[in-house]
């Protein structure tokens, strides 16, 4: 599988190692809630009303960058700053629309909320989406709580660029290093890795060899442990000597 290691399910172990990072760093989309299919249907009203095919392939490919980024990539153009926001406006109010009342954290991601946070682990939300969308999704989730920043790349450099998760890093107070990702998305993994951190990728959105770059792959967050936590610091020297 390469230099990623695929976690398999298996029992929360006793924590008797370090865990090599002081931080969490979670993505939103795909990670914290699954919203493929509402941001899907959003853009794809937003292409339509341009004028502009855009596929299922499209759409993934693009998913995990911010806005402005997706429209660069599928457009083959920079629009006109007012043209842009009118948008990037309006799809963002597709997707909240469609967002009320049915947001549900994906599996095992409550679970390790509280994990963290018995730990004394800080955690962030370092997302692309607008602040607004950010928001709209922690309220619906009632997980403010569990969050001591909430970054929004909306109008940093888009990833693969790691701005938003140095930003996060910052608001922390923790060194990149010390941080761990938890992403689903291609060009966060890329964002991480070149922000210098660890990242844990979730198969939400993408098949485990797209996602190579991350330092452990897990299905969802029910198949992660400690154990495999403990092991990120030393994983990729190991797989290294064994090839």
């Amino acid at each position: 599988m390469g230099s990623a290691w695929l976690a398999t399910a298996g029992i929360i172990a006793r924590m008797t190692t370090p865990l090599p990072f002081k931080a969490i760093l979670w993505d939103m989309d795909g990670v914290l809630v699954d919203t493929f299919d509402t941001h899907f249907r959003a853009w794809s009203r937003i292409f339509a009303e341009l004028d502009h095919p855009f596929t299922l392939d499209d759409f993934r490919r693009t998913f995990g960058m911010n806005n402005r980024s997706i429209l660069k990539t599928l457009l083959g153009v920079d629009l006109p700053e007012a043209d842009f926001q009118s948008v990037s406006d309006r799809k963002e109010v597709y997707f909240r629309e469609s967002v009320r009342g049915i947001t549900r954290f994906l599996p095992g991601v409550a679970e390790w909320l509280e994990r963290f946070e018995s730990l004394g682990l800080p955690q962030a939300v370092a997302s692309s989406a607008p602040p607004e969308n950010i928001s709209a999704l922690l309220n619906e989730l009632h997980a403010h709580r569990w969050f001591s920043a909430v970054v929004s790349g909306a109008k940093l450099s888009g990833k693969p660029d790691p701005a938003v998760f140095l930003l996060a890093a910052q608001q922390l107070s923790v060194s990149p290093a010390d941080c761990l990702v938890i992403e689903d998305a291609v060009p966060g993994v890329e964002a991480a890795k070149r922000g210098g951190m660890r990242c844990i990728a979730v198969l939400t959105t993408n098949p485990p060899e797209a996602l190579q770059q991350a330092d452990l792959i897990v299905p969802d967050l029910t198949h992660l442990t400690l154990e495999h936590l403990t092991q990120l610091t030393n994983k990729r020297s190991s797989l290294a000597d064994s090839r």
